[in-house]
């Protein structure tokens, strides 16, 4: 039996926010358009015009204790939840009048 190539192993669709650029090269435009999703059909020919590259921030892993119904709330919203949690974060950081004075720890006595 012939080993498959492994052009073949490949999975039809890209792995989650990963593009097949190589694939999208060689579609026309008319292809890239009849594929695409419906939210992004027909979209105003100035829709790009004042688009910003955004360069994510990098994360820090930390451990936080969170309510349980907050975070059942939140994961009933769907995969990247942790990311919208980040996000109503933000906007409460963004969104406060002035940022928060260092707190001194205080020591046991």
């Amino acid at each position: 039996m012939p080993k498959p190539s492994p052009r073949s192993r490949r999975p039809t669709t890209p792995t989650k926010g990963r593009a097949d650029l190589a694939r999208l090269r060689r579609m026309t435009d008319a292809e890239i358009e009849r594929t695409s999703p419906p939210e992004l059909r027909n979209l105003p020919d100035d829709f790009w015009t004042d688009a910003r590259v955004v360069v994510p921030v990098t994360k820090e892993a930390i451990s936080i204790r969170l309510d349980h119904d907050v975070i059942a709330w939140f994961r009933a919203t769907g995969p990247r939840y942790q990311s919208r949690i980040n996000a109503v974060l933000r906007s409460y950081v963004e969104h406060a009048s002035t940022p928060p004075a260092p707190r001194k720890r205080q020591r046991a006595s």
